[in-house]
């Protein structure tokens, strides 16, 4: 390896069945630098940290690190520890009813007897040469998820890692709480620790690293210096879509316009909700198609979530036509007619165990009350209803939703909605994942329900698919609003510009 290199990836592949994870993937990490790895979902950030932490076996490829003679044989996260290698996760991997230095020890202490007096002055001294502002016989729970972030970190850094991944660590964290992190970070770079930051957040990746690596689709794209990789380049990089590369996108129909003159449906003032979002305002008409748009991890799902109540509204409200409705839970939003498919729908979505009927006839059963169920005739005249309407590829109607494939999930649960007859509708990611067909036909779908005089929130991570259906994009950056788009200003050149902050060069 190269003098100062500290990591060294070289032609790493991995396979599962029909995926092709990762293809000759290189990364190079040096001492004392902090790396951002970029990319967006599926890109392989994440499989290629887990074959370097052990986790997966690589299918092809090789891994050198500072101190080891020839290639490093990783075969577990413990082999990964032994030679100097350590991650903290987004959701921390600690024991919150133990005390800081319990958590910092726990697993590590080779005698029989723990030594309570000289383990809690060895993790006073560690949190004190880190300026981590806690006591090491305080309880972890009590302390706020940054301090928590910061011991997990001290822990790695006590068990003398060489290499420290951070996988999204600031998802949960606030402004405050971030510049602690990012203190923290400076620190152990001034040491010589090299350190693998994993995020979505373009701002902070531009305030504290050095260098850049993006992936896109398994493939590396390239590594850069950060002074050389102005924002919107990053952000055509991980899409992969130069600025200037804007084909002519035809409609297959006429995209459903903003009428001024239109009645607005719904109007958020101010939304906040405890996934961070900061407050935003956001309105839609009868019979417009607009939409959420900005990097994976930008807020676009968070503010659709705040909106049907499926997350907690800290600050702000909601009208509809006109009025203020109190949202506090998805069934205040189904009752005031909002419909809402999910991003996961394997997670917030199907309920894989129950038939295609049961689901289509869930959220209409739901308001309707369990204990004036549908007849069995009845639902069965519902679901082959949407079966033939959505043309849902099953077995019967009886088959568990579970069997099905991805895309005729994907139109059940869009059956779910319709069934309510929502006057508005929220569809989150609603073509990830699916073949090509049925997503032209969900596109369609959406158009067909706004001239219908029904609106339409569309959210999806592929910009074309976004300028295709709506006639007016908000956009998302860092989980806030940073702009809005219509008219002449709806092009993808545009929309990236306002996703990176502005920077057109």
């Amino acid at each position: 390896m190269d003098e100062g290199v500290i990591l060294q990836m070289t032609g790493i592949c991995k396979y599962f069945p029909g995926v092709r994870a990762l293809q000759n993937v290189d990364y190079t990490l040096r001492r004392g630098e902090i790396h951002a790895l970029m990319g967006e979902n599926g890109a392989g950030k994440s499989t290629l940290i887990k074959v370097l932490t052990g986790v997966y076996p690589k299918d092809g490829g090789h891994i050198y690190i500072e101190g080891t003679d020839g290639e490093a044989n990783i075969r577990s996260p413990q082999d990964a520890q032994n030679i100097g290698i350590s991650t903290v996760y987004q959701e921390i991997s600690l024991c919150p009813n133990l005390t800081v230095a319990e958590n910092m020890f726990i697993g590590r202490t080779k005698s029989a007897v723990t030594n309570w007096k000289d383990m809690n002055t060895k993790a006073g001294k560690l949190l004190e040469s880190l300026q981590i502002p806690v006591k090491p016989t305080q309880q972890l729970d009590s302390c706020s998820i940054a301090v928590q972030q910061m011991v997990a970190i001290a822990r790695a850094v006590d068990m003398e890692c060489k290499v420290l991944i951070l996988d999204e660590p600031t998802s949960s964290l606030d402004e405050q709480e971030v510049e602690k992190l990012f203190k923290l970070m400076r620190d152990l770079k001034a040491k010589g620790v090299g350190i693998i930051f994993v995020t979505h957040f373009l701002d902070q990746v531009y305030e504290v690293c050095d260098r850049i690596t993006v992936l896109r689709d398994g493939g590396l794209v390239g590594e850069y210096v950060i002074e050389d990789l102005p924002r919107v380049k990053l952000v055509s990089k991980m899409l992969g879509k130069e600025l200037d590369d804007m084909a002519s996108i035809k409609d297959e129909e006429e995209k459903v316009k903003n009428n001024e003159e239109s009645e607005t449906i719904l109007e958020a003032k101010g939304l906040a909700s405890n996934a961070g979002i900061k407050p935003f305002d956001f309105y839609i008409k009868k019979g417009e198609v607009n939409g959420f748009t900005g990097l994976l991890g930008s807020g676009r799902s968070e503010c659709v979530r705040a909106i049907f109540g499926a997350d907690h509204v800290t600050s702000g409200k909601v009208l509809m036509h006109g009025k203020q409705v109190k949202i506090h839970k998805p069934i205040d939003a189904m009752k005031n007619g909002i419909g809402y498919l999910p991003e996961d729908r394997k997670q917030d979505g199907i309920v894989s165990e129950l038939s295609v009927r049961d689901n289509i006839i869930l959220a209409q059963q739901v308001m309707k009350g369990f204990f004036r169920p549908f007849t069995r005739k009845q639902a069965e005249e519902i679901a082959q209803k949407y079966i033939k309407l959505l043309d849902i590829k099953t077995a019967s109607s009886d088959t568990p939703i579970g069997q099905l494939s991805g895309g005729n999930q994907q139109k059940v649960i869009l059956a779910r909605w319709l069934f309510t007859d929502p006057s508005y509708l929220i569809l989150d990611e609603p073509t990830r994942g699916i073949d090509i067909g049925t997503k032209v036909e969900i596109q369609k779908l959406a158009l067909k329900l706004a001239s219908e005089g029904k609106s339409v929130t569309f959210i999806s991570s592929e910009i074309d698919e976004m300028l295709r259906t709506c006639s007016r994009l908000v956009v998302m950056r860092d989980r806030k609003v940073v702009g809005e788009l219509d008219g002449a200003d709806l092009n993808q050149n545009k929309v990236m510009a306002t996703i990176a902050g502005g920077e057109e060069k």
